[in-house]
């Protein structure tokens, strides 16, 4: 198992986002930093990026080099062909030697296979590793876009990060709405406000559990467990948000589970499976810290929906409260599922009830 402090494979950032959001834009702007030197960006066709001024080198048809050092190269068919040819021709000294990759999604794309591609590709697994899921929301158009659009709203939904473009463009009132609107959505991802499609790399990269710099694990910002509590409470204010059929975005929302008792780790991997297998194209994303028994280092999982990430492990518990309680805790984002289902499948497998859930019958008098 990879840890954090000596995983040397290449971070991908799989850059998405609905038609006309921006992508480009920023895209351009990225291309145009220091740190991008050393980097390789997977475009979907050259000519959807306006790279031309920035051209000095054609490689081959499919591969050109910027006067920024860094590498493009269009996909144009299997996303491993790509990256495989890029890591052997970085290998070989025949391009220069990558250090990052930056994929740019079409605007209807569905993060999901790209992830599974990068977990479950043997060649590429061992010499990529995905960074992060950003994705450019539109300021002016979003809110239609979602109400209208599945693709969108899982966009949103499996972010890490969340660019709000065209900011310089949208009333304040419009983009407050739609802040909210991707927080009950997705409360875990950082949203960033973008103007003219300036962004600094630093901000959408190291999106994991590490800050880049001191390899501390930031347990509270990654799992986000307390606004996703928060966004649930607000939501239960409001009951309309997720009888509206006709908005799209109105069916996806996230909830996180808390379980007092140390679970058997492969009672919990039957559990999962079983819960992606029967409804993975509704478990958008899942992300966990989970006390096992007979392992006195917290073990995190993370899913997107079919897919699991590799399981990795801290190397201590948090010292700062709530996570110090060394109590497992589950984040969800699903889509048109009860939570009381994916509650009643760690009941049945590992023998535990979500801690609210336990206070809940016990009041009632159902539980001791």
């Amino acid at each position: 198992m990879f840890s954090q402090d000596t995983d040397r494979r290449i971070p991908v950032t799989l850059l998405t986002g609905f038609l006309g959001a921006g992508k480009t834009t920023l895209l351009n702007h990225l291309l145009s930093q220091p740190e991008m030197a050393n980097a390789a960006v997977l475009i979907n066709e050259f000519g959807s990026v306006a790279v031309d001024h920035h051209l000095v080198t054609k490689i081959d048809e499919d591969l050109i080099m910027l006067d920024s050092g860094c590498i493009c190269c269009t996909v144009r068919g299997d996303l491993t062909r790509s990256l495989t040819d890029l890591f052997m021709r970085s290998l070989q000294r025949k391009i220069v030697p990558i250090n990052r990759v930056v994929i740019e999604t079409t605007g209807l794309a569905d993060p999901a296979p790209v992830i599974f591609t990068l977990m479950e590709d043997f060649f590429i697994a061992e010499r990529f590793r995905i960074d992060g899921v950003v994705t450019v929301v539109d300021a002016t158009h979003a809110a239609g876009q979602l109400a209208q659009h599945p693709e969108a709203v899982k966009q949103v939904a499996m972010a890490d990060r969340l660019l709000l473009s065209k900011c310089d463009l949208a009333e304040r009132s419009e983009i407050d709405q739609l802040s909210q609107t991707l927080r009950r959505i997705n409360p875990a991802a950082a949203q960033i406000f973008v103007r003219r499609g300036e962004v600094a790399l630093a901000l959408i990269s190291g999106c994991g559990l590490y800050d880049p710099g001191s390899k501390t694990p930031d347990v509270a910002g990654w799992l986000a467990e307390e606004k996703v509590r928060e966004e649930r409470r607000k939501a239960h204010g409001h009951h309309h948000h997720h009888h509206d059929v006709n908005r799209h975005d109105a069916e996806v929302y996230s909830f996180a589970l808390t379980f007092d008792q140390p679970l058997q780790w492969l009672c919990f991997v039957e559990a999962v499976s079983m819960l992606l297998q029967g409804m993975g194209d509704r478990i958008l994303r899942i992300k966990g810290l989970l006390n096992v028994i007979g392992d006195d280092k917290p073990r995190v999982v993370q899913c997107v929906q079919h897919t699991n990430y590799p399981y990795t492990r801290l190397d201590d518990w948090p010292a700062e409260a709530p996570y110090n309680d060394k109590h497992s805790r589950l984040v969800f984002i699903v889509r048109g599922l009860d939570q009381l289902l994916i509650e009643k499948a760690f009941a049945m497998f590992c023998g535990v009830l979500d801690g609210e859930r336990r206070e809940a019958l016990v009041a009632e008098g159902r539980m001791k």
